[in-house]
């Protein structure tokens, strides 16, 4: 991909930034969604998944995934031009519109303060958080050993998300806001959905649908 394709997206993750909101969720929602994206081994084929559950009990209450080709090369820190027009189109397909998403990527800790969680958000016009497995961002302190502790992410000296400790022994997660909520809401969403693993519910049970879906 060329300098000009590259400036245009930049300048496109910076716009959604703007677009994007984070003022308190203000009350607990009924349901929520899972959101993750597997691939073949070729990186020709997609299946994107969501998973609805309710909540805070995170009952399944409804599952969709498709197989889709993939239009757009893996580029890193612009993941979000490749699965949010794939996501999107498992949201279409949904009976039940969850009220938060829990996205498996950056929210606003990322360089241009749009993760995959922010366009997401942006694009469905709903609260998201973003639970990546590794740091975009390098500016904070590891969290302590504890489950629960957590350690602010800055970009320029703005907090703009958490290193959290959801398991003991394990190492943390990162999470940020998207859109709709405060990173400390999304933080306390995290640790209220894990269930004795590193990551919350509603991100493994998107996992393993993606992955059932991608293994047949």
């Amino acid at each position: 991909m060329d300098r000009w394709e590259l400036d245009r997206l930049r300048a496109l993750q910076e716009e959604l930034a703007r677009r994007a909101r984070y003022t308190p969720l203000g009350r607990a929602p009924k349901t929520v969604a899972g959101v993750d994206v597997a691939y073949d081994s070729g990186k020709a084929r997609a299946y994107p998944a969501v998973v609805v559950l309710s909540w805070p009990g995170l009952e399944i209450l409804e599952e969709k995934s498709l197989e889709v080709p993939v239009r757009f090369p893996y580029i890193p820190g612009y993941l979000s031009f490749r699965e949010v027009p794939l996501l999107m189109k498992v949201f279409g397909r949904l009976v039940r519109q969850p009220e938060l998403v829990f996205v498996d990527g950056q929210g606003r800790a990322h360089p241009r303060r749009c993760g995959l969680a922010v366009h997401l958000g942006v694009e469905l016009g709903r609260p998201t958080l973003g639970c990546a497995k590794r740091p975009l961002l390098r500016d904070f302190d590891p969290p302590g050993e504890e489950v629960g502790s957590r350690s602010p992410i800055f970009l320029e000296g703005q907090v703009v998300g958490y290193a959290v400790r959801t398991k003991v022994g394990v190492k943390p997660v990162y999470v940020s806001p998207g859109y709709g909520l405060t990173a400390e809401e999304a933080v306390e969403l995290v640790l209220e959905a894990c269930r004795g693993y590193r990551l919350p519910e509603p991100l493994r049970r998107a996992h393993q649908l993606a992955t059932r879906a991608r293994d047949g």
